[in-house]
């Protein structure tokens, strides 16, 4: 497979193409790879889809993982965010505390399923408005 063209850091189709990579790397179950794993490249799919969206909107995204904040700077910025996007704010429990022995339950199947469901519709949600 060949790798998607490179563009600058500030770029929205750069965030789009690294959105992609995540989402990719969340739907590619392995024996030995933890499913926090999988949900931490789903939740980074979703967010680095939104701060592309941001970036082509003219706002300077916050370094920050709170995708219910990101989206609500979305609709700041004009574009109305339906129900079922904002419901992928969820995946942000995967973005720091997931990763790390001990901190919370472990993921489930189910829940990884619908990770990579929210996340892959956030990374299409914003694909239809680019």
């Amino acid at each position: 497979m060949r790798p998607r063209e490179r563009f600058l850091h500030d770029d929205p189709r750069e965030w789009m193409n690294r959105a992609h990579s995540n989402l990719v790397r969340a739907k590619l179950w392995a024996a030995g790879v933890y499913l926090e794993d999988l949900c931490f490249d789903a939740q980074q799919a979703a967010e680095k889809a939104i701060k592309g969206l941001l970036l082509a909107r003219g706002v300077q995204h916050p370094f920050i993982h709170d995708l219910a904040a990101l989206l609500s700077l979305v609709e700041e910025a004009g574009v109305a965010v339906p129900a079922e996007v904002f419901d992928a704010a969820t995946l942000t429990r995967y973005a720091a505390v997931s990763r790390y022995p001990g901190h919370t339950r472990p993921v489930t199947d189910n829940d990884h399923r619908e990770a990579v469901k929210l996340a892959d519709r956030v990374v299409r949600w914003v694909e239809g408005i680019l």
